[in-house]
């Protein structure tokens, strides 16, 4: 959504400005400013959403460790690990103006992703019985939920993406019944310290109230339109984990979270979402691995660039999905090497499970209760 020119505006060309623009850079009454960030970003509150994003995770990580340390020392840099990223996405799900709804919106959130890690552990051993890709069938609720869970409003489709990611990361991270308690933990953890971030980080103005969308419609009328975008994302899920029994895939994780989040709410909006995300994952990854000596070599370095991608990503999440693809790509591939992952085919694989996520993602979104916009 395109933001009105800052009082004061004398041309049209110059867009939120006073002054004139030069390329990327805007001089305004003798101050300089990023032009291109100030297009999506006039009032700074994206930039400080963006550090409170980096924040959160780094408390929380500082946390999760500080908690494993005195309680379970073998875990810790698992709980750290756990407790950074519930907090980082919870803060990424919570936009409201209130500082204390803000607060009760971030508890709820970092103890849906520890339900959802919970609900993993819980299932995985049961569903293993049916062969290796047994425990994924675990993720197939998730995406269901992170899609249905939308007509909740904002709230509700935070629950349902962070149940998602609380599976996906134990799920990754092969957590065992042994990990129950850490998993309480991190959700502990990641509270306080999203809380803290956000108390701390705070731009000046509220943020922008966001805009109400309104839902979806299924063609065959009737049925929710968030009801057909969780089935639609849970039937992606399944035909990867189907892919993934046949042939062995290197990350179906990856694949399977594409799915989740290409699921729009109209079948050309999951188009253009697809060919956004699958577009800037390339580039981001092609950075990402660019940067592996860097990150071999200079790892404190490597994870002041990631930071900065975070804040990129906050940025444009909204009106530019194809850069912050791209920049939490480039972040993935960054961190993973910074923390002792030098495989480049399995960095790599993110791009191509991507494009496969994000295909099957569509092909469900046309064939299965393909939704139409709302009159």
């Amino acid at each position: 959504m395109a933001r009105p020119p800052r009082a004061g505006c004398r041309s049209a060309a110059c867009f939120g400005a006073g002054g004139c623009e030069r390329g990327l850079v805007r001089v305004e009454n003798g101050d300089m400013d990023l032009h291109w960030l100030a297009r999506f970003d006039a009032d700074l509150s994206r930039r400080y959403k963006g550090l409170r994003l980096v924040t959160a995770y780094g408390l929380a990580a500082l946390l999760g460790w500080l908690l494993g340390g005195a309680s379970m020392p073998d875990s810790s840099a698992m709980l750290a690990f756990l407790a950074g990223n519930f907090a980082l996405w919870a803060s990424v799900s919570e936009g409201r103006e209130s500082r204390p709804r803000a607060a009760r919106d971030l508890v709820v959130l970092c103890a849906a992703a520890a339900i959802g890690g919970a609900s993993f552990i819980v299932a995985a051993p049961l569903l293993a019985t049916l062969g290796r890709w047994g425990p994924e069938l675990v993720l197939v609720t998730g995406a269901f939920g992170a899609g249905c869970l939308k007509r909740f409003g904002m709230l509700g489709g935070g629950v349902g993406s962070q149940v998602y990611i609380g599976q996906l990361l134990a799920f990754s991270t092969g957590q065992s019944m042994a990990d129950l308690p850490a998993m309480a933990l991190a959700g502990l953890a990641a509270a306080a310290a999203a809380v803290l971030a956000r108390s701390l980080v705070a731009p000046a103005r509220p943020p922008p109230v966001p805009v109400v969308v309104p839902a979806a419609r299924c063609s065959l009328g009737g049925l929710p339109g968030e009801l057909a975008m969780g089935l639609q994302a849970a039937t992606g899920a399944l035909a990867v984990i189907a892919l993934d029994a046949l042939f062995g895939l290197e990350q179906p994780a990856w694949a399977i979270t594409a799915c989740v989040y290409v699921i729009a709410g109209t079948a050309s909006g999951t188009a253009a979402r697809v060919r956004q995300r699958i577009a800037g994952t390339w580039v981001g990854v092609l950075l990402g691995l660019a940067c592996l000596p860097l990150a071999e070599h200079v790892a404190p370095l490597a994870w002041a660039l990631a930071a900065c991608a975070m804040v990129l990503y906050a940025v444009t999440l909204v009106e530019r999905y194809d850069i912050a693809c791209g920049a939490f790509a480039f972040v993935l591939v960054l961190t993973l090497a910074a923390s002792g992952e030098h495989s480049v085919a399995l960095l790599a694989s993110r791009a191509w499970e991507t494009m496969l996520g994000g295909l099957l993602g569509l092909l469900s979104a046309r064939l299965v209760l393909p939704l139409r916009a709302a009159a």
